[in-house]
């Protein structure tokens, strides 16, 4: 059973730099899609980023490009997403998910979902 477990939120201000964790298990890097999303108040889940087999980023918002860095600890079986230039938008709730075989491309395509980890960025 795969499970996930987000961590590394609470409330920052505009301009800071956040490290989200995402302790896994059930899951093997490598052959397990993985992304980060988040939802904000009021509004749909949107995607943060997708990563690749080697937990880079192939793809985000064009917002959010070039303040974002994901990595990962094959050990700990956890992986991180770094946000840097935090904006007052960026306050949701931000959730690892994770896809059996495949790549994730779509927010329709995770088959796991973590609790999430509350982000609020005041200004």
């Amino acid at each position: 059973q795969v499970q996930l477990q987000e961590s590394g939120g609470g409330l920052f201000q505009a301009g800071d730099s956040l490290i989200l964790s995402c302790a896994t298990s059930g899951l093997t890097f490598g052959s397990h899609g993985l992304a980060w999303f988040r939802q904000a108040p009021g509004k749909e889940r949107e995607v943060v980023a997708y990563l690749g087999w080697n937990g880079g980023i192939t793809n985000s918002p064009d917002s959010m490009k070039g303040r974002l860095t994901t990595f990962r600890d094959t050990a700990k079986r956890t992986v991180y997403l770094q946000m840097n230039s935090l904006k007052p938008e960026d306050t949701a709730v931000y959730y690892c998910a994770a896809r059996k075989e495949f790549l994730i491309f779509r927010p329709d395509e995770p088959e796991f979902w973590g609790q999430g980890t509350q982000v609020t960025v005041s200004s």
